[in-house]
């Protein structure tokens, strides 16, 4: 309320100045006109003393004002004719302020004003005023700025200064950057906008590593019982290739219950693509001059003399995203060494019966009761080079390819057991068997029959014991059956 008085009191006051310039210097300045005209005839001196006066008059009309210097917590920031001027100057930047901070801001100080005369240039504009508040918000928002990183109109994350938002990116791109790098980007669209209040602060380490953060979902796939590579690049929709590619350490033949493949490509939160100029030295394939021979069947081959490869320098241009090579231009190629012939010497001799395909069929249709890799059996955890395929008692055990039959007889926990040499090495064996039709020595076709299925050596059932080995190593055999 005292408040309230004080400033009607002052613009009351304000209006009476007005009204005294305009009235009393009106008056003063025809007073004197007259007095003026009046002594002429007194003489020059008092004439030119009158029309000073008159001169004065209308300066003092013309170049000063009632108005109001203004103070904020002691310190002048302006003169104004109206104390509106600084309440509307300060609502504008408080309305400002809440929109840009995300909260309610008020302007700090107490403002003071005090009425006099002042020279109409010494008036402050409106905009002058605002300056001032304007610095005071300036300062909030630099004491409070953050810095959010925005990804193709996504939010990711915020930081305290714009140093540990570069520092992020930068540690980015290092990531992928080599002596060879001759550019670097980012693929998605990369937004920096200033944030005044946050949920949580990162710090550069931590934007960093949300960077990396895969977006594909799950990545991963654990070998469960009855797992093959196939069918796991099957179930995720791959290619066996593909498969291969994102597992290059894994042997696919021996897979084991909980082995855990990739089989998705991490994509980053933000990817990195570079573009390298490499120069590096390329091996040139031999060529290739086959001759005939009688002596090895239709569909054989063996090396008679080894060439040497020869090398090139080689120039490219690569495009890489995250690491991984998407293109690779050739620009120029320079043989350092030529190659040397290789000789292959190919079979014409027709096949018998008994030779090896090099595919294997089921050696007994039915469902399978055992797994290969480890599993538990008699109460125990032990490893299983196998499979185990049901089977009724006496039922036909056919040789999955043609071969030599290496071993037939009684063999611990296979029993009664059949193990086919075949003519590119590998073997299979098909154990617990009730009886055998083949010995030692004997070559075998391909679907011939070469035992009775039953349920001898360390079994729990009527069933036939397959395995397939390859260089002395047991396999999957669901990776080599149709």
């Amino acid at each position: 309320m005292n408040e309230a008085i004080k400033n009607s009191d002052l613009t009351y006051r304000l209006a009476q100045a007005r009204e005294w310039i305009r009235i009393h210097g009106r008056r003063l300045i025809h007073g004197i006109h007259r007095g003026a005209a009046g002594l002429r005839l007194a003489g020059p001196v008092s004439y030119l003393c009158v029309a000073g006066a008159v001169g004065v008059a209308m300066t003092v009309t013309s170049l000063y004002t009632a108005s109001y210097d203004v103070y904020v917590d002691g310190q002048e920031i302006g003169i104004v004719t109206e104390q509106a001027v600084v309440e509307r100057a300060r609502q504008q930047v408080e309305r400002e302020g809440s929109a840009i901070l995300g909260y309610d801001y008020h302007t700090e100080g107490e403002v003071r004003y005090e009425f006099g005369l002042s020279l109409k240039s010494n008036v402050a504009e409106s905009q002058t005023i605002k300056n001032y508040f304007y610095d005071q918000l300036n300062t909030v928002c630099d004491d409070l700025r953050k810095y959010q990183l925005v990804l193709n109109g996504t939010a990711v994350g915020v930081v305290g200064s714009e140093s540990e938002l570069e520092q992020a990116l930068q540690t980015l791109k290092d990531k992928y950057t080599t002596e060879d790098t001759v550019s670097v980007e980012f693929v998605e669209s990369v937004e920096v906008k200033d944030v005044y209040s946050a949920d949580e602060v990162l710090s550069s380490e931590e934007l960093y590593q949300r960077l990396l953060e895969n977006t594909t979902g799950e990545t991963t796939y654990t070998v469960q019982k009855g797992d093959t590579f196939n069918g796991i690049a099957y179930k995720n929709d791959m290619s066996v290739n593909e498969l291969k590619a994102l597992n290059p350490s894994v042997n696919i033949n021996r897979l084991m219950i909980g082995d855990v493949l990739n089989v998705k490509e991490q994509v980053p939160m933000l990817s990195v693509r570079t573009v390298s100029d490499e120069t590096y030295t390329q091996s040139i394939p031999c060529p290739v001059e086959e001759v005939k021979d009688s002596s090895l069947y239709i569909g054989t081959s063996k090396i008679v003399k080894k060439g040497t490869e020869g090398e090139a320098l080689v120039n490219a241009t690569v495009t890489y995203l995250n690491g991984h090579e998407q293109e690779r231009v050739v620009n120029s190629t320079q043989t350092l060494r030529e190659p040397t012939t290789t000789t292959k010497a190919v079979g014409t001799k027709e096949k018998p019966k008994t030779a090896s395909s090099g595919k294997y069929s089921w050696p007994i249709r039915g469902r399978i009761n055992s797994y290969f890799g480890g599993r538990y059996i008699f109460g125990s955890y032990s490893y299983h080079s196998g499979i185990d395929i049901r089977a009724s008692y006496g039922a036909a055990i056919k040789a999955a390819d043609g071969g030599t039959v290496t071993f037939a007889g009684y063999k611990g926990s296979y029993g009664k057991l059949v193990i086919i040499t075949h003519d590119n090495g590998t073997q299979t064996y098909y154990g617990h068997n009730s009886s055998l039709l083949v010995s030692s020595g004997q070559k075998v076709y391909k679907g011939q029959q070469i035992a009775k299925a039953g349920s001898t050596g360390r079994s729990t059932g009527t069933h036939c014991h397959f395995e397939i080995r390859v260089n002395g190593k047991a396999v999957n055999p669901l990776n080599y059956l149709p």
